[in-house]
């Protein structure tokens, strides 16, 4: 059904103000332009010279990062660049937040078709996962038009792949690596198998036949339904001590990467075919060494309640394929890009300190692997017909699917009594945990233009249809060691891993295996959004140098996600499906009112679902917070309204300054609290009742003659690029709003007892800033760049009641990177040396209130650096 009326018509209005005063104008010039020639929107009499094309051909709010500014950051992937883009802001290293919205508010496409994600918290993919060895560019849209989707809150990130080159060419690199923190340092690991170091289990970690004979009769695997003869058979088939067995390694390993890539383009009879081709590869280690700790809030003060050293030694490999080809003929044009992505990680950490909930002093082991896969291949078309190319079709059609698989996730907890660690496996348990995730997506669009002239003006129609159908399946097992007399002889507690969980200790007397998975749905979900769209959009010069556009989206989807009983075949309740339909408009208008000068000006109404893992009643443990999350299925959609404005000016080539503002009207944001399950701490989600997001941002980018004259800088320029977001968000709650959390069934809550009215939106920073100075030389391609980024604190959960929010504390990163082209032995080379977070600002996760302090999680960072030559033939 359509949604809040009101607010439509509301926006209707608003977007009629928006155009009225352009129509005025056009009437007062009506007479001056019907004496002249109709022109066609791409040659619009465009005041000024300097006006880059992205920017010439869209009326939106964009910003564009080419492949000239990858090279000039040395960012090595998208999430990594998209970070120095005016008001965005990256969250754990994966994830982009636009205007302070979270990650769930920005959708993210490739090559203009949809993305799964393999991350079973988030429905929107990691954007750590592309390398900028593949893109060509990256375009940021912050306002809405109506032939994106309608998930539009914070903005679209589309990321172009490379394209089939003009030139033959083959490019060759080798790269090294370290973190003062990591390399060459003592740091924890643990075997795994032969091949962990390529990224590729080699088998070792499979789940064993007598495990999954047992899993596929459909039964829980414990004394109700096996024997005990037969759950020793299953216990002895796990793996012990490559994968238990945390061991100490005195000297971490360098990072290492390599990466080749070549294309060509052939020029035949009918038109031209080429391809293009990327492959790498790439290793890096970091070991984090910090405090992990919980509150209490007693006489208006939060305390140390549990208290935690750790440390872990992290080693992420990814592997990543590009095979793309192209056609073109006349006016046409068929692309078919195929994606490989391939990324692992492989982590041993602990922790040891006082656990209040346990009334004891603990430490809690932990040998963990993650395999996440993304497959993609995608055929797209442009045509063009008619004398002057004024019926224009566009298509898509894309296959996407990723998965994570994670085997053997390890967990032992031991009690420190008079200086020794015990594990009873009784009071003290133990967890060996298997669990995937698959997700696909089918997608299909198609665009069709018509330009159409009359005296007056030209009209740019468009119209399209999309769809997009998502499946996601989720599955996660769980076994435990327990103690078969209720408590292990003391000598057994005392054994090393390894032994502990040794054959001979599997068996009637002392240990046997049990399965713990959770029951009624917590375990396994099957999800699925399927969207079907279509929208209208005109888009006409109404004078010489005033540009509108304005279009409508309808889309209807269905959205729906299943908890799945894995020891029967009951139907378990679940929520209702999210089926709504909304129609969407959006208008922009822009005014070049001055020589390389103008205005936009944007208005929108956007939509933002739940995402898949917020709706699942299913536990899953975030490894880099230590935190437990469950969704909530009685969670809505979020709508909102979106205003914008920017003045630009583009003073000179590749030089330009920009400032805007903009205001975002949410209802029914998705907000996570934590809460208390009984010793556990659990993060879920409800639906806020509303908030508002307004603030401004500002850009300037300019070269400058250098000062120096040194032979070895050559024809070098100074560069100067800067960016500033201010951004104030504000939850309001009333007294009479409720929210429907997982807790009681959706029952109403009131919602000032889970929400503050007046507090910021989760994710948000106040300020944003970057800043890159340096040395260019354009001949050479050598470049000294310093990169500066800055996001002020955030709020990352929501407090339990009673507590303060946990706050995140980004601070201030300062990066250095230098780029040096010559020639040797008839090649062009270059040698790259990149230096990040220079003066070693610290990762701060926190609670405070009263004066007292907590650090949820805190560690250094270190200072990481890379060096790396590339051989061009």
């Amino acid at each position: 059904m359509l949604k809040s009326p009101l607010a439509r018509n509301g926006l209707f209005l608003a977007i009629s103000a928006l155009l009225a005063p352009c129509l005025v104008m056009a009437q007062d010039q009506a007479t001056a332009a019907a004496s002249e020639e109709p022109s066609v929107l791409d040659a619009i009499d465009v005041k000024g010279e300097y006006i880059p094309q992205p920017l010439l051909e869209t009326s939106e709010v964009v910003s564009v990062i080419t492949s000239e500014d990858l090279k000039r950051s040395g960012d090595s992937n998208a999430a990594d660049a998209l970070a120095r883009v005016s008001g965005l802001s990256l969250v754990g290293g994966k994830f982009v937040y636009v205007r302070g919205l979270g990650e769930r508010y920005s959708a993210a496409v490739l090559n203009g078709s949809s993305l799964p994600s393999p991350e079973p918290l988030q429905r929107v993919v990691p954007l750590d996962l592309f390398p900028s060895s593949i893109i060509d560019s990256v375009v940021v849209q912050k306002t809405y038009s109506a032939r994106y989707p309608g998930e539009f809150g914070g903005g679209i990130i589309d990321l172009k792949t490379v394209a089939v080159p003009e030139q033959p060419f083959l490019s060759v690199t080798l790269g090294t690596g370290g973190n003062s923190e990591t390399t060459f340092k003592s740091g924890l690991t643990y075997y795994g198998s032969e091949t962990d170091i390529l990224g590729y289990d080699d088998g070792t970690r499979d789940m064993p036949a007598a495990l999954r004979a047992a899993i596929a009769t459909g039964n829980r695997v414990d004394l109700g339904n096996f024997s005990q003869a037969d759950l020793d058979i299953i216990g002895r088939s796990l793996v012990n001590a490559p994968l238990n067995l945390l061991q100490r390694d005195d000297e971490v390993n360098s990072d290492f990467n390599a990466e080749i890539s070549g294309g060509r383009k052939f020029e035949l009879d009918w038109g031209n075919f080429g391809v293009i081709a990327v492959a790498g590869f790439d290793s890096k280690w970091q070991t984090r060494e910090g405090k992990q700790q919980e509150g209490i809030v007693e006489n208006g003060a939060i305390d140390v309640r549990t208290d935690y050293d750790f440390e872990s030694t992290q080693n992420d490999v990814n592997t990543n394929a590009l095979l793309g080809f192209g056609a073109e003929w006349g006016n046409n044009e068929i692309r078919w890009t195929n994606l490989y992505v391939h990324s692992t990680t492989k982590e041993a950490r602990t922790r040891a300190g006082n656990d209040e909930l346990a009334g004891a002093e603990v430490r809690d082991d932990y040998t963990e692997w993650f395999e996440r896969e993304l497959l993609n291949t995608q055929l797209t078309g442009k045509h063009a017909f008619g004398e002057y190319k004024d019926l224009t079709i566009e298509w898509r059609a894309a296959y996407a699917e990723t998965t994570r698989d994670a085997p053997y996730e390890k967990g032992i907890r031991y009690r420190l009594v008079d200086g020794v660690y015990l594990h009873n496996a009784s009071q003290e348990q133990n967890y060996t945990r298997f669990s995937q995730v698959e997700d696909d997506v089918l997608s299909a669009g198609v665009d069709v233009g018509y330009l159409y002239a009359t005296e007056d003006r030209d009209y740019q129609f468009t119209a399209g249809l999309a769809y997009s159908d998502n499946d996601r399946s989720a599955v996660s097992r769980e076994f435990r060691f327990l103690a078969l007399d209720g408590s292990l002889p003391l000598n057994f507690q005392m054994q090393r891993i390894d032994f502990l969980l040794s054959n001979p200790n599997i068996g009637p007397g002392l240990l046997g295996l049990r399965e713990t998975t959770g029951a009624d749905g917590a375990a396994a979900y099957d999800a699925n959004l399927e969207v079907d769209a279509f929208y209208l959009q005109v888009e006409t010069a109404i004078t010489p140098e005033l540009n509108a556009t304005a279009g409508v989206r309808y889309e209807s989807a269905t959205q729906s996600v299943t908890p799945i009983d894995l020891f029967s075949a009951t139907l378990l309740p679940t929520a209702d499906p999210l089926d709504e339909s909304y129609l969407l408009p959006a208008a922009t208008v822009t005014w070049n009112f001055k020589e390389d000068m103008q205005l936009r000006f944007g208005a929108s109404k956007t939509i933002a679902r739940p995402q898949f893992r917020e709706l699942a009643p299913q536990q899953y443990l975030d490894t880099d917070l230590d935190r437990v999350f469950i969704g909530n299925p009685y969670l809505v959609d979020t709508e909102l309204l979106n205003f914008d404005a920017r003045f630009e000016w583009y003073f000179a080539e590749g030089e330009n300054f920009t400032v805007g503002a903009f205001y975002k009207d949410l209802k029914n944001p998705v907000e996570s609290i934590v809460n208390e399950a009984g010793a556990t701490i659990q993060q879920t989600y409800i639906n806020a009742p509303g908030a508002s997001l307004y603030g401004f941002e500002t850009e300037l980018k300019k070269y400058f003659d250098s000062p120096f004259t040194w032979d070895v800088l050559g024809d070098s320029r100074l560069f100067l690029a800067a960016n500033y977001t201010y951004t104030q968000t504000e939850v309001s709650v009333d007294d009479n709003d409720v929210v429907f959390p997982l807790a009681g069934g959706g029952a109403p809550r009131p919602a000032a007892a889970l929400v503050r009215d007046g507090s910021r939106l989760q994710g948000q920073s106040e300020n944003l800033a970057n800043i890159q100075f340096g040395l260019e030389d354009v001949n050479t391609g050598s470049q000294a760049i310093l990169l500066i980024n800055h996001a002020d604190e955030r709020i990352s959960a929501r407090g339990r009641p009673g507590q303060p929010d946990l706050i995140q504390d980004p601070g201030t990163t300062v990066d250095l990177v230098l780029r040096r082209g010559f020639s040797a032995w008839g090649q062009d080379l270059s040698v790259s040396f990149a230096a990040r977070n220079l003066f070693g600002e610290d990762y701060e996760e926190f609670q405070e209130l009263g004066g007292g302090r907590v650090d949820i999680n805190r560690y250094d960072l270190g200072t990481s650096f890379s060096l790396s030559i590339t051989a061009n033939f």
